[in-house]
């Protein structure tokens, strides 16, 4: 991503992993599958199933770090992982 520098991969792994252990789950009277991750305003899902919320759940988050990550939004940090970023000179 240009002009963003981030120290690896296996950051981004660990807070996602961290917050999908943070997902709270919830039937709805129609049956279906509400999750949310109340620590990230805006990261939540809705499915048939467990499974479908699961993975609809991880995809809406590692969208949400894509968007921070393009708009600059720091990261709240979730058992002690976080996302840091710095800005990069044009050019490195």
């Amino acid at each position: 991503m240009p002009g963003v520098a981030m120290t690896g991969t296996p950051m981004l792994t660990a807070y996602i992993t961290a917050a999908l252990a943070h997902a709270q789950l919830r039937r709805l009277e129609d049956g279906s599958v509400f999750a949310e991750i109340p620590e990230l305003p805006g990261v939540w899902a809705a499915a048939a199933s467990e499974d479908e919320c699961r993975a609809e759940l991880q995809s809406v988050l590692e969208d949400w770090i894509a968007l921070g990550l393009a708009l600059g939004h720091p990261f709240p940090p979730i058992d002690g992982h976080t996302i840091e970023v710095r800005a990069v000179a044009s050019g490195e």
